[in-house]
Formats: C-alpha cells, sequence, structure tokens
C-alpha cells in the first residue's frame, strides 16, 4: 500500500504537500463559511459563483497549461505556482481581518487562485512520475489522494473550530504559512534521482496535441466523459454540506468542519483502497460511480444529522475510489511525452465543469432545498456509470466479433492450404 513512500524524493514531496493541503483545505472551509453567513444571506448561488470562478480558469487557459508541463522543468513550475498562492492568501487574510473584505474581492481571489492552479494541477500530475517511475505511479496517485483527503479530514474541522474562535481571515493567513513546508520539499529533492522523462520536442499544432491523442483513444475519452459528469454535478461537496449543516440542520460553522471531516474519512479509505490495487480498472471507475449515486440517494433522504454523516462516509469512498482510479488509469495509459497535455485536459473536464455544474446545484439548493441538491449528485453518478457501461458492452461486443473474424479467416485459410485446387497463385 505504501511502496512508493521507499523513494526518498517522493517522501519528501508528499510530507509537504501534507501540510500544504492541510492548509488549503482549511481556506476553502473558511472561505464557504465566510462568503455563506457574513458576506451573504446564507446564498448557496453567491458560494457556488465563487467555486465557479476558482475552477473557470483550467477550462480557459487549457491549451497553454499542459503544453507548459510538458516542455518546461516542472519542479520550477510547482515553486512558482505554491509561492503564488501562498501570496493570495496571505493578501484575502489581511483585508479579512482588517474588515474590508467584500464579495466581489472574494470573487476576485478565487479567480486569480484559479489562475495559478490552472498552471499547477498538470505539473503536479505527472511531476510524481519523475520521483517514483512508472512501475509505482498508480500507487503514488492513490498516495497522493490519500494525503489530499487525509487533509480534507483535518483542514476543515481545524477551520471550523478557528473560524468560531478568532474568525476566517486568521485561517487564511495560517494557510499561507503551510506552503513554507511544501516550498522547502521541493527544494530539497534530488534532481539526479529523477526518474526519465521524455520531453515534448517543439513542433507545429502543440497546442492541440493533447486533443489530437484523446480522438485517437476512445478508452480515455469515455473516462473523461465520465468524469466530467461527475465532476460537473456530482462532487459539490462544500455546496452539499454547508446548505445540509446550515439550512437543514441549523448547525454552526464547527458542525460544518466535522462533516466535512467525516466525508475526508470516506475518501482516505477510498484511496488507500486504490493503493492496494496494482493497477486502475475501468470497472472500479464504473462500480465506484453507481456506488457515489447510492450514497448521495442516501445523504438525501436520511432524516438526522448523524445518519447524513455515515452517508457521507460512503460518498467520501465511492467519490475518491472513482477519482483516484480515473487519474491513475489516464496516466498509465498515456504516453510520458503527451502526459502533461493529456493531464491538463482530465483536470480541466474534472474541475474546469465545476463553473458549469456549481452554480446549478446551488440554484437548486437555493430553489427546491439541499436534499435535492443531493438528488443532482445521485443523478450525475448513475447517469455516469451507464454511459461507462454501454461503452464497455459495445466494445466487449466490438472484440468478439473482431475474434469471430480473425477465427473464420483462421478456418478458411486452413481450407486454402488443404485444398490446392482452391489456392490462386501469388
Amino acid at each position: 500500500m505504501f511502496r512508493s513512500l521507499s523513494a526518498r524524493n517522493y517522501r519528501l514531496f508528499a510530507a509537504g504537500a501534507l501540510v500544504s493541503n492541510v492548509g488549503t483545505w482549511m481556506q476553502r472551509t473558511a472561505q464557504d463559511w465566510l462568503v455563506l453567513t457574513q458576506l451573504t444571506d446564507n446564498d448557496a448561488v453567491a458560494l457556488g459563483t465563487v467555486v465557479a470562478l476558482q475552477f473557470a480558469p483550467l477550462l480557459l487557459l487549457l491549451p497553454v497549461t499542459g503544453l507548459v508541463a510538458d516542455r518546461f522543468d516542472q519542479r520550477t513550475i510547482l515553486m512558482t505556482t505554491q509561492a503564488a498562492m501562498a501570496v493570495l492568501g496571505a493578501a484575502l487574510g489581511v483585508m479579512t481581518i482588517t474588515g474590508v473584505v467584500e464579495l466581489w474581492h472574494v470573487y476576485a481571489f478565487a479567480a486569480a487562485l484559479g489562475c495559478v492552479a490552472a498552471f499547477d494541477a498538470p505539473a503536479r500530475q505527472t511531476f510524481v512520475a519523475q520521483l517514483v517511475g512508472a512501475p509505482n505511479l498508480s500507487n503514488a496517485v492513490a498516495l497522493n489522494s490519500a494525503s489530499f483527503s487525509a487533509a480534507r479530514m483535518i483542514g476543515p474541522a481545524i477551520a471550523g473550530l478557528l473560524t468560531a474562535a478568532v474568525g476566517a481571515g486568521w485561517v487564511f493567513v495560517i494557510n499561507a504559512i503551510t506552503f513554507a513546508a511544501v516550498l522547502a520539499a521541493l527544494a530539497a529533492l534530488r534532481a539526479d534521482e529523477f526518474a526519465p522523462m521524455g520531453r515534448a520536442d517543439r513542433a507545429r499544432g502543440d497546442l492541440v496535441g493533447g486533443f489530437r491523442y484523446i480522438a485517437a483513444r476512445p478508452d480515455i475519452l469515455i473516462v473523461l466523459v465520465m468524469i466530467f459528469i461527475v465532476g460537473t454535478f456530482g462532487l459539490n461537496f462544500g455546496i452539499y454540506i454547508a446548505t445540509m449543516a446550515r439550512i437543514e440542520f441549523g448547525a454552526g460553522a464547527a458542525t460544518f468542519g466535522v462533516l466535512s471531516s467525516v466525508l475526508a474519512i470516506g475518501s482516505v479509505t477510498g484511496a488507500l483502497l486504490s493503493a492496494k490495487r496494482e493497477k486502475p480498472r475501468l470497472r472500479f471507475v464504473l462500480a465506484s460511480a453507481v456506488l457515489f449515486s447510492v450514497g448521495c440517494a442516501l445523504a438525501a433522504v436520511l432524516p438526522t444529522m448523524l445518519l447524513f454523516a455515515a452517508a457521507l462516509l460512503l460518498i467520501g469512498v465511492a467519490a475518491q475510489t472513482f477519482m483516484t482510479t480515473a487519474n491513475g488509469l489516464v496516466q498509465l495509459t498515456t504516453d510520458a511525452r503527451v502526459r502533461g497535455r493529456v493531464m491538463a485536459i482530465y483536470m480541466a473536464i474534472f474541475l474546469g465543469g465545476t463553473p458549469l455544474g456549481a452554480p446549478i446545484v446551488g440554484w437548486v439548493a437555493n430553489e427546491l432545498g439541499p436534499r435535492w441538491a443531493l438528488g443532482v449528485g445521485a443523478g450525475a453518478g448513475l447517469v455516469a456509470a451507464v454511459i461507462g457501461v454501454g461503452w464497455l458492452i459495445r466494445h466487449q461486443h466490438l472484440r468478439i466479433s473482431l475474434a469471430g473474424r480473425r477465427i473464420a479467416l483462421n478456418h478458411d485459410g486452413a481450407d486454402l492450404a488443404a485444398d490446392p485446387g482452391l489456392q490462386t497463385p501469388r
């Protein structure tokens, strides 16, 4: 399960990333609560807009970010993006502490953070391969997900308590400080121990190279379609949990943080189970999509906060298994020379669909209630699973058909060889 940690470089990177991820989840939780309770009157649409602005740059900058990750030194890219995120977090914290922050300020910071994250995401995804090499890539991807989920378990709980005690502004400042850990880890890595990776050569059409590659790989394309559906309409956990805690259960910031951590416990479990598997497979993607749909449906109808928390555990396991397996499947089956561009497309579809889905889910939560918003998530998981199963059945049918034709051709060839009178000269 933890075999990638045998590599010194990966141990350092994972440790620094864990600290930074805790700070990131602290900021996300405090930011959601700031928007929902202080800058608006429980406006889920405003909350969805913040989320949308944070992820929209992944789509807008897509042609550039993947090519940058393929062509330039990924450690340098990550050190630049992590430092920029620290500055943005500190600036928002100071504005919040001094009482000058307004809703449009949060919108602007979310958009700026999204621009930085658009360059950070593909570089981070592909950099892992340099730390562990291809044999352990799937395991490292799963452990990264476990780290991110563990941070989701720890960060929101701390943020909820600190937001209630000292305010959201200090949470933003603490998040800025945590970036020092990942910057120190990146600086301490030994470049001579990096696994060799192919670099993209300068060629005409580089910006669309990832799209051409995916167009020729229907197996990757179907995974991206499923990722888009679930990522856009299903993975809106901030909206689900914040509105359920505030509107359905009448709870405060501390409870919101605890419920977010419960979801993360399930996510850590799902990521560690994925790390134990030798290879990611499509059937795990399909099964986890179905399980995610069931979990969201249960969360939408269960009457008490305790039962809702239990459903969040199931949602966490399913969602993390879905994301980790899909990520590993795409990375392991993609040529290293175009991996950055493919992963940029993957991340843009996975996170960039949020600007479309988050406002819609927020509107549903406002107009129909938070439970109906969870129903949207349940429908997204079910639709993704049906599409994946349909493609798999068609693919298997095609393979069987082609195999049957080969058998027939081989049989005809044997008949021709046995009867010289049926043979034709070359």
